[in-house]
């Protein structure tokens, strides 16, 4: 919080006021004087810094001149106070369109709370100049890959709507329509007149391009223009509208007129024409050397038909004369009796396996047999249960008085145990 003592009416008071202006309200305002020094103190502490722009308005008053600077490119203007200390540097005075650069330092008049910009040095921009910005934008761009084939895209062969983007009511307008439909009478268009120099020219530009590439409808966009001086020209190439064409989906054609100084477009650009006359040739095809050639193409079409269709003949005759179509019995009777032969032979291998089959049925038919349990029982052999159907292994489990089921070969028997001689359970049949 800042202390602040003020005299009124004669009476001294002491003020509490905010210390900053996120604290300021409605019931404790700062004073005007105290927003005026802290923007001064606000303002002086930036850097001095070099800007560019053309000269809209200069007025010279005393040991002062002032002067309208505006960007280039955009519609924005700067007010410049240049004293003549720093104007009579110069070599070459200023005039109202030079464009030039200038070292400004913000200054805040605080009396009248004026913002000026303070203009320590100023330098004309020659054609040298700006041709040296220019090769050193193209050599960054090269170096980014901006002017590389493979960005490339190719022409469509027959577009069906060509974007156009010119100036308005521009003779590149009429020479691409002209001659577009001279070649090709069919041929549509999509027009963006726009501002091809001054301040508002990358801008509009850079607004057409965008929608025509956006634009489903359109397959080719031209940028065309007719030409001028390098000043004239250099919205071509500047580096927002170059990247916007780089960027562009739909192939793009420059077509400026200017072979002394090509501008920058026509290197990022998909085609580059010399003219916008050459634009609207490699745009379109002209229509009567495309019927020219599919004229050759049907006449040469029709030759290889008939030599194709002679020489088809020539083969079915030579065919004809073989023996296959001449007697083609004899071919269906070499293969009935192949045939046949092949069946006889299948019929004797099937027959043989069939009879091995059957003797390896009876061998296996008889080893079952003879492992029968049933074989056993007619031997005389029986099979001696428990009342729980369990087989009589020992004859201790079947003590006296326990009925037992007999299986015989051809049937059961029912009896019961009377005597149990242990000691005689290790005896064969034959010793009894």
């Amino acid at each position: 919080m800042t202390e602040i003592s003020t005299a009124q009416g004669g009476a001294a008071a002491a003020t509490t006021l905010p210390g900053t202006a996120a604290e300021t309200s409605a019931d404790r305002p700062w004073p005007l004087r105290m927003l005026s020094e802290k923007l001064k103190v606000h303002i002086e502490r930036a850097p001095a810094v070099w800007v560019e722009g053309q000269i809209i308005q200069l007025n010279r008053r005393g040991s002062v001149s002032y002067v309208t600077l505006r960007d280039t490119d955009a519609e924005i203007s700067l007010s410049l106070t240049i004293f003549n200390s720093t104007m009579n540097r110069l070599k070459t005075p200023l005039e109202t369109g030079s464009r030039v650069v200038a070292l400004v330092k913000p200054d805040f008049w605080m009396k009248t709370g004026r913002l000026s910009m303070q203009t320590r040095d100023v330098r004309p921009v020659g054609l040298g100049d700006l041709l040296a910005r220019i090769e050193m934008l193209r050599r960054a761009l090269t170096a980014e890959g901006l002017f590389d084939a493979d960005r490339k895209l190719p022409l469509p062969v027959l577009p069906h709507r060509i974007g156009l983007i010119t100036g308005r009511d521009s003779d590149a307008m009429k020479d691409v329509r002209r001659n577009a439909a001279l070649r090709w009478p069919a041929v549509e268009f999509e027009i963006r007149e726009v501002a091809v120099q001054g301040v508002n020219a990358v801008g509009q530009m850079r607004k057409a391009l965008s929608e025509l590439d956006a634009d489903e409808r359109v397959d080719v966009i031209v940028m065309a223009r007719g030409g001028g001086s390098l000043e004239d020209l250099l919205p071509f190439s500047t580096e927002e509208l170059i990247r916007a064409v780089s960027e562009a989906a739909t192939p793009v054609v420059s077509a400026v007129g200017h072979e002394a100084d090509r501008p920058l477009v026509d290197d990022v650009a998909d085609v580059r024409a010399s003219t916008p006359t050459d634009a609207a040739k490699q745009v379109v095809p002209d229509v009567a050397e495309e019927l020219h050639r599919i004229h050759q193409c049907r006449a040469s079409l029709r030759r290889c038909m008939v030599q194709f269709v002679a020489r088809e003949e020539d083969q079915l005759t030579a065919m004809r004369s073989r023996p296959v179509l001449s007697n083609p019995e004899g071919m269906i009777t070499v293969r009935h009796e192949e045939l046949e032969r092949l069946r006889a032979r299948s019929l004797g291998a099937i027959t043989t396996a069939v009879r091995r089959g059957e003797d390896r049925l009876q061998h296996l038919r008889a080893q079952v047999r003879a492992l029968s349990p049933q074989k056993t029982l007619d031997r005389g052999y029986a099979v001696v249960q428990l009342d729980d159907r369990s087989v009589l292994r020992q004859a201790t489990d079947a003590p006296a008085g326990t009925h037992l089921n007999v299986r015989v070969a051809d049937g059961r028997l029912g009896a019961r145990v009377t005597d149990n001689d242990e000691n005689s359970r290790n005896e064969t049949p034959d010793e009894h």
